[in-house]
């Protein structure tokens, strides 16, 4: 029998191991696998590459993991927003690397690792210094940049609902890069705030089939990430 339901974020992200790669949805707290997060840091893993759309928020989730020094390397494509506390001062030292993709190109290179693309080429970045460095064609007398598909060990996600087959449906933005992220990781873990019987998921709505999914923990109430940042609450508690 399938069945993909792990007891606690603790119990489904103890694999994970130094030095691996790992992407995190987001775009906002409808896509922040807070939970999966916090449990990665009390797991310990360290010396992570860390694929996600941005640093974090204030002080907890991702810019959490950060701040415990637990991430060597960002690729992401806004490594500094309104509420990025840690990441910043981190980089200004020397603390972190950085490598800065726009943000069609991050996804698109996502979902090439996920379908088994190597590379792609694009008219983004050209002349400028994301582009220093890489080959460059000339398609129809316009210049291209090629960029390198991107895959990890372990992507967490979160979603709304899923199976025990791990089949998924998601909230909003969450659908940004969670559904890519759940392709491209040799390993995907999953929160989910429900868990619904097999069937009770209309097969015309799943958006993650199941054979993407490794992994499923429940978290029936999800931190909000945005009130946790409003009053400044840090990880751990």
């Amino acid at each position: 029998m399938i069945n993909k339901i792990f007891a606690s974020p603790a119990e489904a992200v103890e694999d994970i191991f130094d030095g691996a790669v790992v992407m995190i949805s987001g775009f906002g707290e409808a896509g922040s696998p807070i939970e999966l997060i916090h449990a990665l840091i009390d797991q310990g893993a360290k010396d992570l590459t860390v694929i996600s759309n941005n640093t974090g928020s204030g002080h907890v989730g991702l810019a959490a993991l950060i701040a415990h020094r637990r991430v060597k390397k960002m690729i992401c494509s806004f490594p500094r927003t309104a509420n990025s506390k840690v990441f910043p001062e981190l980089y200004k030292n020397g603390e972190i690397e950085l490598e800065l993709v726009p943000q069609g190109t991050l996804a698109e290179r996502i979902r090439s690792g996920g379908a088994g693309i190597p590379a792609f080429y694009t008219p983004t970045s050209v002349g400028t210094p994301l582009a220093e460095g890489k080959e460059t064609r000339e398609f129809k007398g316009r210049s291209y940049v090629m960029q390198h598909a991107l895959e990890a060990d372990f992507s967490l996600v979160k979603c709304k609902a899923a199976d025990r087959y791990g089949n998924l449906v998601y909230n909003k933005t969450a659908r940004n890069f969670g559904p890519i992220m759940c392709t491209a990781a040799k390993t995907t873990i999953v929160q989910a705030k429900q868990i619904l019987e097999l069937g009770d998921i209309d097969p015309e709505t799943v958006v993650t089939p199941g054979i993407f999914v490794n992994i499923v923990v429940k978290v029936s109430k999800p931190a909000e990430e945005s009130k946790l940042v409003a009053e400044d609450r840090r990880y751990p508690w």
